[in-house]
């Protein structure tokens, strides 16, 4: 393959088939890299963050219920 970058030296412009190709590797790239960020990033995230938001309310019970549990015996004592 010729090298398309002599074409745009001595020409000074850029031939629009080059440019659309150019501008559509650019355009997959950025796609690459959402769905990525996507699938490893925020997809994970929220999964913890639902993860956490059901497990903080079980803790909170149970410290509820600990303390509830101290209270009691600080009562009878």
């Amino acid at each position: 393959m010729e090298n398309p970058f002599k074409k745009i030296l001595n020409h000074e412009e850029v031939p629009k088939l080059l440019r659309d190709k150019v501008m559509n590797d650019v355009a997959m790239i950025k796609l690459t890299i959402d769905v990525a960020d996507l699938f490893v990033v925020k997809y994970p995230k929220t999964i913890e963050d639902i993860v956490d938001g059901i497990s903080t309310p079980q803790k909170h019970k149970e410290e509820e219920n600990e303390n509830d549990d101290e209270n009691e015996n600080n009562k009878e004592e």
